[in-house]
């Protein structure tokens, strides 16, 4: 099947590169216009009916009309002159508020980014209320909802179209405004963090770029594999939400960044393993047509890339059975977008491959010599020699990170983290004179059966309960829906309900206030931020315990059926599983022990899992497929495995920095969270590229021999499958060794005596040829064979 994708690609290149030209931007198109329509911003959507918010979440639709997209925004009014508001005043704000409540909020004029028929109309006549008076009368709350999808620009814009005319409306008549709440503060973070995305998105770029010119001194071969991301991103963000379309299916807000990120760096991560195997045969093989060679580089290459692929396709399909439901649609989406980038790999890789041949590499010469003995080579010579010493220093590393697992903490912080705008000024002022939860409240939702009434003073006593719960500061009025078979508390926290306060105040005190005061025959269920972070902390704890066997398992099925071993998968899963906890041990050593962080994000060992041990199995399985292949040639199996790092790891390192680079252009995010996934995932690629699959990996294959793959031991009998009728001779540098290895060699006693012995005096390559092709000397090749 590989080879057949492969070779078809080949020898169709250009039909193959126009299919996915017009495929890739014929679908960039779909998922921008319809991304927003798929999405969904609320976490408490996400949550299972069993739980308590999310049944509050459903009374409050059902009873109360709340729609699910509906976004609060807080307007604080006060005096211009900072004195405190009179009668007239407040009467004046009531009626500028019943007019702002009355009058439709039309579109504005889309970006000239975004085409008119790409923007969603939000147009809506917004619902606004006076809602509380600071007791020193210093202001006057405003409660003002707004219904869309609060991530689509659409609504963003539409949120500022109110912001400035509610500014304006109030400075006629003397009263400055501040905004705050959930829309208001991810406007403002957006806007502040803006242009430090955009330099960041492009110096990322720039340095994927200059990493590939310094590797290949090319401009091709930097270029090329950039636009051929970006055109099969865009693909697989249409696939992703063609498939939610179809299905039904709401992702999260999250989903189209978290998929650009690992598109990037696995897709650029294929095309080097490619253009390095791709460059390495082209000098073994100089007479050969480089269309020929992209066909047997692109099917070799391409079992290891599918395997890799599925890898990270199996860990995060394993997200699908998770019980959050943010969880259950990133998995899935992730997956679909690495089978497209896998279809690619094989596909239009190969054909672009085919295309460019050798001008793929100008205006490199590097083709017409061979290069010096290097750092890889010298690390795989090291491996061979000192295989025992590199395990125990690798994992010695790997176990000093691991320890920082002690006292390790898990923050549920999920704050914006920037405090320095308009909208995190005013939640400041706000809070110096009233609950720090007031324009966020979180509210108890008691109800009866259909049919059956409610009364205020039934709920009066769970009212006043909750009132002597030490950190609610305040709890509003009883309000009753239209049927009145259910009512409404609302509960002004002290702290900030994204804190980590405010979750154990509603975990613990309030919902223990609401199971012991709610009366016979009545339902209370608690909902707002804080609960629904509570549940949701609730909720990832549970599936971390599912998902990380289940994945694991998977992982480990696809390692046998490549690798055909039974102890060489469970070596590598032995090496990614130390490399996982090592990168959270230091994570956790960084952020918690370092910066004194409360702890690590409680979804970052998720995270981490997936990412690092699914992405950094990528290297692993690469350099373990090229150890097997140089094992099934004669030859000691030290030797194969010094051969196998040299020729590989310039590959893994080179890939393994493009994808930290592009995992940790999150850390400069202002978002804590997002600071620790960027962060954490950058530094797991980084131990897994250069840690594990340069050095322990290899040295354990050195240290078991041909016994790494046992009970089925690579076949070592030459083989007679070269296109052209020779004798497969696996690349010249392996057998007839290159001048400059000879040198090397000579230079270093020991390794001349290890070397020469073993490899060139035992290599029984020439006694195999048969007697129709004449012995050739390094680097050169009989023409006359057909």
């Amino acid at each position: 099947m590989i080879r057949a994708l492969t070779g078809f690609s080949t020898r169709n290149p250009w039909k193959v590169i126009a299919l996915w030209a017009v495929v890739g931007i014929f679908l960039t198109l779909v998922s921008q216009a319809l991304i927003y329509r798929v999405t969904q911003s609320q976490s408490g959507d996400f949550l299972p009916a069993k739980y308590d918010s999310a049944a509050a979440l459903k009374v409050a639709e059902e009873r109360f009309g709340v729609k699910p997209d509906a976004n609060a925004v807080t307007v604080l009014v006060a005096r211009s002159d900072g004195k405190p508001l009179t009668g007239p005043d407040e009467r004046r704000i009531g009626d500028l508020a019943k007019k702002l409540g009355s009058t439709r909020l039309e579109m504005p004029e889309p970006s000239e980014d975004t085409p008119d028929f790409l923007a969603e109309d939000y147009a809506q006549t917004p619902k606004v209320s006076t809602a509380l008076v600071a007791p020193d009368r210093a202001f006057e709350l405003l409660s003002v909802q707004l219904t869309g999808n609060s991530s689509d620009p659409a609504m963003q814009d539409l949120y500022r179209a109110f912001r400035d005319d509610t500014k304006e409306d109030f400075a006629k008549q003397g009263l400055r405004t501040g905004f705050t709440g959930g829309l208001a503060d991810l406007v403002d973070t957006g806007d502040a963090q803006e242009d430090t995305e955009k330099i960041v998105g492009m110096v990322m770029m720039g340095l994927i770029v200059l990493i590939n010119v310094l590797v290949f001194r090319s401009v091709l071969a930097a270029i090329i594999p950039l636009l051929a991301v970006v055109i099969v991103g865009g693909a697989a963000a249409g696939a992703v939400v063609g498939v939610a379309l179809i299905t039904d299916i709401k992702l999260d807000t999250s989903t189209p960044s978290m998929i650009s990120v690992v598109l990037i760096g696995i897709g650029i991560d294929y095309f080097l393993f490619l253009l390095f195997r791709f460059r390495e045969q082209l000098r073994a093989h100089p007479d050969r047509p480089a269309r020929a060679v992209a066909t047997e580089v692109s099917a070799r290459v391409g079992t290891a890339i599918t395997s890799a692929a599925l890898t990270i396709v199996a860990a995060f399909a394993t997200l699908g059975i998770a019980s959050f439901g943010q969880f259950r649609v990133l998995g899935p989406a992730i997956a679909v977008s690495v089978l497209v980038m896998l279809l690619a790999s094989l596909t239009l890789m190969p054909a672009l491959l085919a295309v460019t041949g050798r001008k793929m590499f100008w205006p490199s010469r590097s083709l017409k010599r061979e290069p010096r003995a290097g750092l890889a080579a010298r690390i795989g010579d090291l491996v061979a020699r000192r295989p025992f010493a590199l395990v125990v220093a690798s994992v010695a590393l790997l176990g000093a990170l691991t320890a920082g697992l002690v006292g390790i903490k898990m923050d549920f912080d999920t704050s914006s983290g920037n405090q320095d705008t308009p909208a995190a000024a005013t939640a400041k002022e706000v809070s110096r004179a009233l609950p720090a939860g007031v324009s966020d409240p979180t509210t108890v939702y008691v109800t009866t059966d259909r049919g059956k009434h409610l009364t205020t003073g039934q709920v009066a006593p769970l009212s006043a309960a909750l009132a002597k719960v030490d950190g609610v500061g305040q709890v509003g009025k009883v309000e009753l829906n239209e049927e009145r078979d259910a009512a409404r508390l609302d509960l002004y926290l002290t702290a900030d309900t994204q804190s980590k306060k405010a979750r154990d105040l509603v975990e613990g005190p309030v919902r223990d206030a609401v199971a012991q005061h709610t009366p016979d025959g009545l339902e209370a269920h608690v909902g707002g931020t804080a609960a629904i972070f509570a549940d949701v902390a609730t909720a990832v704890d549970h599936d971390l315990k599912i998902v990380f066997p289940v994945a694991a398992v998977l992982i480990a099925l696809i390692l046998l059926m490549l690798l055909r071993s039974l102890l060489a998968p469970a070596m590598l899963m032995l090496a990614v599983g130390l490399g996982f906890a090592a990168t959270l041990g230091a994570s956790t050593l960084f952020f918690q022990h370092l910066l004194d962080k409360p702890g690590v994000n409680f979804i970052l060992p998720l995270v981490l899992f997936l990412f690092v041990v699914a992405l950094g199995t990528d290297y692993n399985i690469l350099i373990s497929d090229r150890i097997r292949e140089e094992m099934e040639r004669p030859g000691p199996a030290r030797a194969a495995v010094a051969r196998a790092v040299r020729h590989t790891a310039p590959a893994i390192a080179t890939a393994g920095v493009v994808l930290a680079a592009s995992f940790g252009s999150l850390a400069v995010n202002v978002v804590p969270s997002t600071q620790q996934i960027g962060f954490a995932t950058a530094l797991g690629i980084m131990l897994s590229a250069f840690v594990l699959s340069v050095v322990l990996v290899p040295a354990l294959a050195a240290l078991l021999g041909r016994s790494t793959w046992w009970p089925i031991r690579p076949d070592r009998k030459p083989r007679h499958d070269d296109q052209y009728g020779v004798p497969q001779q696996h690349e010249p540098y392996a057998y007839q060794q290159q001048p400059y290895q000879q040198a090397q060699y000579q230079q270093q006693p020991y390794q001349q005596a290890q070397y020469q012995q073993t490899q060139y005096q035992q290599h029984p390559y020439q006694q195999h040829q048969p007697q129709s092709h004449p012995q050739q000397q390094p680097y050169q090749r009989d023409t006359s064979t057909p």
